[in-house]
């Protein structure tokens, strides 16, 4: 606690007279032992090591924040007192622009020592605070200090234990800041009471464009709270709300609110949020709608093949979304189906996610059968989908002739050796497209690493730079083939193609 108080007064008051650091030359207030090392105060050896190296490693990360336009310091463990040490060189500093101060043991106490220096700098624009258990003081602190802030832009306060008291001072910090414009308060413990307060501070903020509350507990009530927030507010442009438990009726309320409101959504996040097909009617009336989506994510709810059919339906009516995730919504081959025969006449999409969805080799025959000649989809995630060695034979049949696909995931799919086999076939006469291609997790052996080798070294147009073949079960032959094959690609063409084992 002493050690604390004459830190923080040196921080407040700047006080001159300081003494050179023997071992690195910087600067450090006279008479000031700075160690925050488990036992420090023992005589022994052992802590006089610990305080020397920590006093070191603390020198070292005071140049870093007066010299360097980034700086990362995550999870050094500096702790409370190495950050009333550290913040001293933020106070005048013009060339920090980013400081990532995640996972170091922050607490509420650490957090006064921004008092004093964030009012004076305007250099800094990112902060990111997030894994320190700053909880509801240290939020209340740090929205006090932020208040007439004018340099930071963008707030990172993940997993810090923050919760609806919290999440209120932070909301009142928002309706007189005039500079943060993305804020991140994912994974902490904000109920309906903390997303109510956010929605007030929305409806007066007109700064704030990236909004997440990822992982908290927000529920249908708070999901409709903060539907009122949004549909006074015209500046969001993205909205990360994975994980909150809002369910059909909660969804509902926030589809209502974006299908009228004023602004220009541009990403949306609903992944994790307990909806159903049910559900689905909702966002697919809002898909309808929108003139500026551009992002949207429904991964791992339940949706199922009823809920993809009128996503599909939807998407064929919409002009703007390029990316959807569908993964892990219990979408079989009728589901697949129908977003296939969307594909048809789409220019728009051009990511799709599907992985784990159990859509098997008839889902992947109906997609493929569009993607030979139809869409523009440029990045494909199938991974978990159980397509099995005959999926593989429609993937590779399709590849023949698609030219927009260079991305594709087929993870975990069970392709053993024949569905690398039958792969490797097409490689010898594939398009100039595909240029990541990731099979990991498929019990491929010797013989199929073999194939694909023999497919690299045959086609020196392949337009392939990258491809995993992480956890499968060809030994130390394939693996040397492999990297044979990838050698004699580069001796050829000087082309490089990484590949992950």
């Amino acid at each position: 606690a002493l050690i604390r108080t004459v830190i923080w007064r040196v921080v407040q008051n700047l006080l001159p007279g300081k003494t050179k650091d023997q071992s690195s030359g910087e600067s450090t207030p006279s008479g000031i032992m700075w160690s925050f090392a488990a036992g420090s105060n023992l005589s022994t050896s052992a802590s006089f090591n610990a305080e020397k190296e920590s006093r070191k490693n603390l020198n070292k990360f005071y140049k870093e924040i007066r010299t360097l336009k980034n700086v990362s310091m995550a999870g050094r463990q500096f702790g409370d007192e190495g950050l009333f040490f550290l913040a001293e060189s933020l106070a005048y500093n013009k060339s920090a622009e980013e400081v990532d101060f995640s996972g170091n043991g922050i607490t509420a106490v650490g957090i006064e020592a921004f008092d004093g220096i964030l009012q004076i700098n305007t250099a800094l624009k990112s902060l990111n605070l997030s894994g320190n258990a700053i909880g509801d003081e240290g939020a209340k602190c740090l929205s006090d200090i932020l208040v007439e802030n004018v340099g930071i832009q963008k707030l990172l306060l993940n997993s810090t234990n923050i919760g609806d008291e919290g999440a209120k001072a932070i909301s009142d910090m928002l309706k007189k800041n005039k500079t943060i414009c993305t804020l991140q308060l994912s994974n902490n413990t904000i109920e309906y009471s903390g997303f109510a307060s956010i929605a007030e501070a929305l409806l007066e903020n007109n700064v704030l464009r990236s909004l997440f509350v990822n992982g908290n507990y927000g529920g249908p009530l708070g999901a409709s709270s903060l539907a009122k927030g949004i549909l006074g507010n015209k500046t969001l442009r993205e909205l990360h709300l994975h994980g909150n438990g809002f369910g059909n009726e909660g969804v509902r309320a926030l589809m209502s609110a974006l299908s009228v409101h004023k602004g220009k959504i541009t990403v949306l996040d609903i992944g994790n949020n307990n909806i159903t097909s049910e559900g689905s009617l909702h966002v697919a009336e809002f898909i309808k709608r929108t003139k500026s989506l551009l992002w949207l994510s429904l991964y791992m709810n339940d949706i199922s093949d009823e809920g993809a059919e009128k996503v599909a339906d939807a998407l064929k009516q919409n002009k703007t979304i390029s990316t959807v995730d569908l993964g892990g919504n219990n979408i079989h081959s009728k589901g697949v189906s129908a977003i296939a025969e969307t594909l048809k006449d789409n220019s728009v999409v051009t990511t799709l996610e599907l992985s784990y969805n159990p859509i098997g080799p008839e889902g992947v025959k109906a997609l493929c059968d569009v993607l030979k000649f139809n869409g523009k989809i440029q990045t494909l995630k199938l991974g978990w989908c159980q397509i099995g060695v005959s999926g593989a034979e429609f993937v590779a049949d399709c590849l023949k002739y698609n030219t927009t696909l260079s991305t594709l995931d087929l993870r975990a799919n069970g392709l053993g050796d024949d569905g690398a086999i039958c792969l490797a076939r097409s490689f010898k006469i594939i398009n100039e497209s595909l240029t990541s291609l990731d099979l990991g997790f498929n019990e491929i052996r010797d013989d199929g690493a073999f194939a694909l080798a023999q497919a690299l070294k045959a086609n020196e147009d392949l337009a392939v730079t990258s491809l995993n073949l992480a956890n499968n079960f060809f030994t130390k032959f394939g693996q040397v083939a492999l990297s044979e094959a990838r050698d004699h690609v580069y001796e050829m063409s000087e082309k490089e193609i990484d590949i992950f084992f």
